[in-house]
């Protein structure tokens, strides 16, 4: 067992979500973080499996997976998404801390420390339901069938499609390579450059390829599920691999029947966006509501429950916090975003909500709500509570009943790192009652 991982890191608990993710931390980190699984639309048995982070160094596979489950609306039709499968290795940014898991198919160890994981996965591509599983990759260079040179040649993994032979005899499906090729000219023609075009990369698994048997497809073509991988080049930046995985994923789904509505434009500027705007974290029966597009590397004195407990949700699977000592890492996928320095404290129970003056307008406000400020803003006095505007410069009065500005706020205080959002934090008598964020208009 990696000493680093027992000293670190603690056993995640996913609960799978349609749009949010609870991720509580549990208390053993003896089989790494496990995956969720995420099921949208109508159940049926015309399911499509889209399996992300198999290797935690391929973030265009994780992030389109988890892109799939945040802002697509299945409509029509059943999806199944396990956009983190090896959770451990995306946050290690590791291809497999335990070695590839796309070769622990064939045969493994029960000592090893990723066969749970791996027998839970086999179980969902068993379902009855499941017709079609899709892996998502990110592979180096621009696969081509002939040589042309280093970084574009038969050796070269990104931007195709794979199949592991060219049929399989079941009821649906089965002609693997016909459906690759409709992927592959779709993807084709919606390429952001020529460079980028794909291929069909028939492995031919079958006709000995000993370090191929052992993948995730061909385990499910031997259950009778039509497989396909699906390879983004590592040469992309990570949002036009993404580009790349949902453009052949939205084909997949219109071969199976399955109708989806998205909430952004499936172009290169539209899928950067939907990766890096509006993902948060929300903690203590959303009493803190933290943005992070734009958070800070470090994030000083922040209320965290006595006992060392952080009680989130996030919008997103490839959100979470790990505990570091006394602090408190919060991590996207393979990127850390921010480091919470822990100001300990008492949590009250009760969820209330407090007035403000925003703009000479009384507001009544719930705490984890972030407020837009245009010039100024007031809290009003309240006996319930004492408040601590965390940054405010003038001490001399009391921080209730007086409008504060901006330029009163040094920006080092924002959570932001363009110094517009501010913490405003309310406390009982001994405890920590909760928290609203104001975010002065740019």
């Amino acid at each position: 067992m990696n000493r680093g991982m027992l000293k670190l890191y603690r056993l995640l608990k996913l609960h799978s979500l349609i749009l949010l993710f609870v991720l509580p931390l549990a208390l053993s980190a003896q089989n790494g973080f496990k995956f969720n699984l995420i099921q949208k639309g109508k159940q049926d048995n015309n399911t499509l499996l889209v399996v992300g982070g198999i290797q935690g160094d391929e973030p265009g596979g994780f992030i389109s997976a988890s892109i799939l489950a945040t802002h697509y609306e299945i409509t029509k039709g059943s999806v199944w998404i396990v956009p983190n499968l090896n959770f451990y290795s995306i946050i290690k940014r590791s291809r497999g801390p335990y070695g590839d898991m796309n070769r622990k198919f064939a045969e493994l160890s029960t000592a090893d420390p990723e066969y749970e994981a791996v027998t839970r996965i086999k179980n969902y591509i068993k379902d009855d339901s499941v017709k079609l599983i899709v892996n998502l990759h990110d592979g180096s260079g621009f696969y081509r069938k002939k040589h042309e040179d280093s970084m574009h040649s038969p050796n070269r993994w990104g931007q195709c499609s794979i199949v592991d032979q060219s049929n399989i005899n079941v009821p649906v499906y089965g002609n693997l390579k016909e459906i690759s090729s409709e992927v592959v000219k779709h993807v084709n023609e919606n390429l952001i450059k020529d460079e980028d075009i794909y291929h069909v990369h028939n492995t031919r698994t079958i006709e000995g390829d000993k370090e191929m048997e052992k993948s995730l497809t061909y385990f499910a073509i031997n259950q009778g599920k039509a497989a396909f991988g699906n390879e983004a080049s590592k040469n992309l930046p990570t949002h036009k691999r993404v580009y790349y995985h949902l453009l052949a994923l939205e084909k997949y789904m219109d071969i199976m029947g399955i109708e989806y509505k998205r909430k952004f434009t499936l172009n290169a500027e539209g899928v950067y966006k939907a990766i890096n705007n509006d993902i948060y974290i929300s903690l203590y029966d959303e009493k803190i509501k933290l943005p992070l597009s734009e958070i800070r590397n470090l994030v000083n004195y922040f209320p965290i429950k006595k006992n060392g407990a952080v009680d989130f949700k996030a919008s997103n699977p490839l959100l979470t916090i790990i505990k570091n000592n006394n602090n408190y890492v919060i991590q996207y996928g393979n990127r850390r975003l921010s480091k919470l320095k822990a100001d300990y404290q008492d949590i009250e129970a009760q969820h209330q909500s407090v007035k403000l003056l925003i703009d000479g307008k009384l507001q009544n406000v719930k705490f984890g709500t972030l407020v837009d400020v245009e010039n100024n803003f007031l809290v009003e006095e309240n006996s319930a509570y004492r408040v601590n505007v965390i940054g405010y410069t003038n001490k001399k009065q009391k921080e209730t009943g007086i409008e504060i500005e901006k330029k009163e706020i040094p920006n080092r205080f924002s959570l932001d790192k363009q110094g517009t959002i501010y913490r405003v934090e309310y406390y009982t008598k001994d405890k920590f009652a909760g928290m609203v964020l104001i975010k002065f208009k740019t």
